[in-house]
């Protein structure tokens, strides 16, 4: 059985750290006393932060799937190929945050070429998905 290993962003601290997918932990591991804060591991900003759950298949290039959970951060400004959540035209959408030049455009798994936005069109990016949970299955 091949080994695999799960890297932690730089900025892990507390219990998370390195993984390997075999053998067993380390028994030191039940001194390590200051619990398991998932909102200090996973979440930049509390105040400005939230959860939602997904429905539909529209992003599952980017690794959000059918049923899964994204944590989307409100204060973060979205950047050129960012994933966000908007509202576009009365529609709640998950969409990949394309621009060229002045232009603004979303795309999605199922289009070749964004959808550029026009004047007419009513957009409200609710926050930029910083990270998605989903159920290993």
């Amino acid at each position: 059985m091949a080994e695999q290993q799960v890297i932690p962003e730089p900025s892990s601290s507390g219990p998370v750290g390195a993984v390997q997918a075999m053998g067993f932990p380390s028994p030191a591991r039940d001194y390590y006393d200051a619990g398991l804060d998932l909102n200090r591991l996973l979440i930049s900003d509390r105040v400005s932060s939230f959860i939602m759950r997904v429905s539909g298949h529209a992003m599952e290039s980017a690794g959000i799937y059918d049923g899964d959970e994204i944590i989307v951060d409100r204060a973060r400004t979205p950047q050129h190929g960012n994933v966000v959540v908007l509202r576009h035209n009365d529609q709640l959408l998950i969409r990949r945050w394309m621009l060229d030049g002045p232009r603004a455009g979303l795309l999605s798994d199922e289009a070749t070429e964004p959808q550029w936005l026009s004047e007419g069109d009513d957009v409200e990016i609710f926050g930029l998905v910083t990270r998605c949970l989903h159920y290993v299955r």
